[in-house]
């Protein structure tokens, strides 16, 4: 709806400049001759371009309308779905939170959730963080970036889940192991081994 009215209001924008520009020479239409014919029918037109320009005025104020009632649509039903979603979101959360407590006081790991993804410090890529130990994906390792700085390596994954791909830039590190699933992909390193099922991960490129 935004996007519909951002494009309404081009077009609005675009026949306003169009009237404008038509505006001076169609209102004051300068008769061909000194005879009264002439200055008679130059009134006529004169008169319909007048009337041309009332009317499209008015249209103008009727599309301005409808484009804020599209704007007003839009924000309303943004509105109604951030708050429908927000509630679901905090009770997930606090579900997970109460599921995950005892494995990450115990662990420092979660039972249920993917791990987070390896940052860059001081341009050297750290490793990503573990997965669920019962389900979820391995954190992707973080980018070296200065010359020569490794790249993390990717988390792995709990029982159930993937493990996470190595960096991408700088020199990788391996792909993360697996559980139930598939190694993670090295980056210029070793593709982490499987699990119980899948496969192992692919080695990065040289």
């Amino acid at each position: 709806m935004a996007t519909a009215a951002t494009d309404l209001a081009g077009i609005g924008s675009t026949i306003s400049a169009a009237n404008a520009a038509a505006a001076p020479p169609t209102t004051t239409v300068l008769a061909a001759a000194a005879d009264e014919v002439s200055a008679g029918i130059a009134a006529v037109f004169g008169e319909h371009a007048q009337a041309f320009q009332s009317i499209s005025a008015q249209a103008t104020a009727f599309h301005d309308q409808f484009v804020k009632a599209l704007n007003s649509g839009a924000a309303a039903y943004a509105t109604a779905e951030a708050t429908n979603v927000s509630p679901l979101q905090m009770l997930q959360q606090d579900v997970l939170g109460v599921i995950n407590a005892p494995t990450e006081a115990l662990l420092k790991r979660p039972l249920i959730g993917n791990g987070a993804n390896g940052g860059t410090i001081n341009g050297v890529g750290q490793a990503g963080g573990p997965g669920g130990i019962l389900f979820g994906n391995g954190g992707a390792g973080g980018n070296g970036t200065n010359p020569g700085a490794p790249g993390g390596a990717g988390g792995g994954a709990g029982l159930i889940g993937n493990g996470g791909g190595a960096a991408g830039i700088g020199d990788g590190g391996n792909g993360g192991n697996a559980g139930i699933g598939n190694g993670g992909t090295g980056s210029a390193g070793a593709g982490g081994p499987s699990g119980i099922f899948g496969e192992n991960g692919s080695d990065g490129l040289t």
